[in-house]
């Protein structure tokens, strides 16, 4: 049945107003101001994930208030209640770092829980630092109730010495300086003037990504993703999306009728034209089993194939996310590959319209004058730049940016690291030299546990000007400002007896982005040696959440969701 022509349903929330439970129900409504006539509205979510734990996330209160006002103006009552948050940006480097996947599972819990504990008719996600995005989109899926997400917004650039800055910058500039390139006011300098106010993170990184690639699929409002958090058009779009919200509660359009496999191609095909971050193939894998459609690691690596690289974006191109905003936004790329074939204009999105309608107006080709979106056929790449390399060291996959490398295969010398923290020392003293092969391993799901990203480790190698000549593979991830010889998420990882445990100091190690392998040149024989001698670490922890999602963690070819059971 046509979407438009569905009846109104009943609300989920009707329970209070029902029965014998009518009384005790709707006093507690009561102790909070409702009025007799309230009981026959909707009764609206609103996950706030605002916190001055980072700021990302602390310019958020401004859109919580605004949706509040679109619901209610729209005839609806808002629930609010808040979603933690980590900052990738602050805990880097840092065991804490290892509760920020964990936090996208705690966010996702948070929403399904309230949202289905409180029988709530539809809900609208606020979230800013990385996990919220996916976290988020985990638990309206789950609920599947009406539900839009509101991207809080993206940062606006910091300036020293007439350079544009960001938070990569500062990671950057501490290998710089211990190169000796920059001095240490220098580095202070930077550090003080790299995040100017309020906003996520302001390249291509995994915030920014992630509120592109859901615009694409059609649960955010157009042009929304890359709108910056201090701007008055933010708050306008947050109220605006509290309305589309509403009338998607009237309509009964649900976020998994929305998230279909055709949908995820659209966003996946979005995240590959925009330069996005590696951390989207193991989210995206995550939404896909919370919507519970098919997809697998290899459909990326199938999309990659047919989508150019369109736009010139940080960290490895020029431009930030406001400069995409400028230039057209997400909707121009949209169209160019539509245009092209490459997005399924009839998938629906939360307004009720399908994309090519939503991209009915919007010009064929980006408008000249600006570099940010490039042409068709005047692409950045011909092809995506998230690869997924498979190899006796990573079977079930593993994922390499792959653009912009001068050499995208190396062969070289292993150096073994099983944490993070001795393999940032080594490159800060100078005993990582051109050609070597660095791994960082047990920072997997289960190992690390959490997964830890590991931007100060290449960060700094970048920075020592090591980044085109020195390769890295870890079981950990990388954060959306990476760039470089770099491959994450191998699976399977070390804790759980992947081949990455059983690489020695000096072993020869292949990575080729042009055959997507992953290769340990040791022979099966000695291979198998070396894992009959292995013993699985003690795990780091034994209780409270970090023990919980070592235990049940699936592999991060699967998402690294808790409940692949």
């Amino acid at each position: 049945m046509d979407k438009k022509t569905i009846p109104i349903q009943p609300l989920r929330s009707a329970h209070i107003t029902e029965g014998k439970s009518r009384a005790p129900n709707r006093s507690m409504y009561y102790g909070m101001g409702y009025k007799e006539t309230d009981f026959g509205k909707p009764m609206v979510g609103v996950a706030n994930g605002h916190s001055t734990i980072t700021p990302c996330n602390s310019g958020l209160q401004k859109l919580a208030d605004a949706a509040v006002q679109g619901i209610e103006e729209a005839g609806g009552n808002a629930q609010i209640f808040g979603t933690p948050t980590i900052s990738d940006g602050m805990a880097m480097g840092t065991e804490g770092m290892k509760y920020s996947l964990v936090s996208r599972e705690v966010i996702s819990d948070c929403i399904e829980t309230c949202v289905q504990g409180q029988w709530m008719d539809g809900v609208l996600v606020v979230g800013g630092c990385d996990k919220n995005m996916p976290g988020g989109m985990m638990g309206m899926l789950r609920a599947n109730v009406p539900s839009i997400y509101v991207y809080g917004g993206t940062i606006l650039p910091g300036k020293w010495r007439g350079q544009d800055l960001n938070i990569v910058s500062v990671f950057e500039a501490v290998g710089q300086n211990a190169a000796g390139k920059i001095s240490d006011a220098d580095l202070r300098e930077i550090e003080q003037a790299a995040i100017p106010g309020t906003g996520s993170c302001g390249g291509m990184y995994t915030a920014n990504t992630m509120s592109s690639a859901f615009e694409a699929l059609g649960l955010s409002l157009p042009y929304s993703s890359t709108m910056a958090n201090p701007h008055d058009e933010k708050q306008n779009s947050a109220k605006e999306s509290a309305k589309v919200l509403m009338e998607a509660i009237r309509k009964d359009i649900k976020p998994r009728d929305i998230v279909t496999r055709k949908a995820l191609e659209n966003a996946v095909a979005v995240i590959m034209a925009t330069g996005g971050s590696t951390n989207a193939v193991l989210h995206f894998l995550a939404i896909a089993h919370a919507a519970d459609v098919e997809w697998t690691i290899d459909d990326f690596e199938r999309i990659r194939k047919r989508t150019p690289v369109l736009c010139d974006l940080k960290p490895s191109g020029k431009y930030l996310a406001v400069d995409l905003h400028e230039a057209g936004g997400i909707p121009q790329v949209m169209k160019i590959l539509l245009e092209a074939g490459l997005l399924h204009g009839d998938c629906m999105t939360i307004t009720g319209k399908t994309i090519a309608e939503t991209l009915k107006d919007i010009p064929a080709q980006p408008r000249a004058g600006q570099d940010v979106i490039r042409p068709f056929d005047q692409p950045m790449y011909k092809e995506g730049h998230l690869a997924i390399l498979k190899g006796n060291l990573s079977p079930e996959g593993a994922v390499a940016k792959i653009t912009g490398l001068k050499n995208p295969v190396m062969t070289g010398p292993a150096r073994v690291f099983d944490d993070e923290q001795s393999a940032l020392q080594a490159i800060l003293a100078g005993k990582i030299k051109a050609g070597d092969v660095m791994v960082l391993r047990y920072l997997g799901p289960k190992g690390g546990p959490g997964m830890p990203e590991m931007l100060a480790p290449t960060g700094a190698l970048i920075g020592a000007g090591l980044g085109e000549s020195v390769g890295l593979i870890t079981d950990g991830r990388f954060s959306g400002g990476t760039w470089g010889m770099v491959v994450g998420h191998v699976a399977p990882e070390a804790a759980a007896g992947g081949t990455i445990a059983f690489v020695h100091e000096g072993d020869s190690i292949t990575i080729d982005s042009h055959q997507l392998k992953l290769q340990l040149n040791v022979d099966d024989a000695e291979i198998a040696k070396r894992r009959a001698k292995w013993t699985a670490p003690q795990p780091r922890y034994t209780r409270g959440v970090q023990a919980k999602f070592a235990f049940n963690a699936s592999s991060a070819s699967k998402g690294a969701v808790l409940d692949l059971y």
